[in-house]
């Protein structure tokens, strides 16, 4: 199923990602909510981890948290941020896991999809 509207052409599941990934960042205050799915269809959500001796934005913990998990692969990646779009660091933690072709979606803290990209 696609959903068209403010959030673009995008299915259930990638619906699902940015509002998990929104929650996250919500739930725990953070600059940034991210979340993954794999290609088993697990999900996995992450904030912005920013302690002393490790910094790591929460597109980059999601993934990390997926390849602790066992994931061999993504199907795609969204993270809620500020930013504009999402940074080369992000887009290359998701493009060694799922591929250059994942696709990478950017939403404003609103939930509202600003861009969707790839990861290569």
């Amino acid at each position: 199923m696609t959903l068209s509207s403010e959030h673009g052409d995008l299915g259930a599941e990638d619906l699902k990602i940015i509002t998990l990934a929104r929650s996250a960042r919500a739930r725990n205050g953070v600059p940034e909510g991210a979340a993954v799915r794999d290609e088993t269809g697990r999900t996995y959500v992450a904030g912005t981890v920013e302690l002393e001796s490790l910094k790591l934005s929460a597109l980059r913990t999601a993934v990390a948290m997926a390849v602790a998990s066992g994931a061999r692969s993504l199907e795609a990646a969204a993270v809620v941020s500020g930013a504009e779009a999402a940074s080369d660091e992000d887009r290359a933690a998701v493009r060694d896991l799922g591929g250059p072709e994942t696709p990478v979606l950017l939403a404003g803290p609103d939930g509202k999809l600003r861009a969707a990209v790839t990861a290569g």
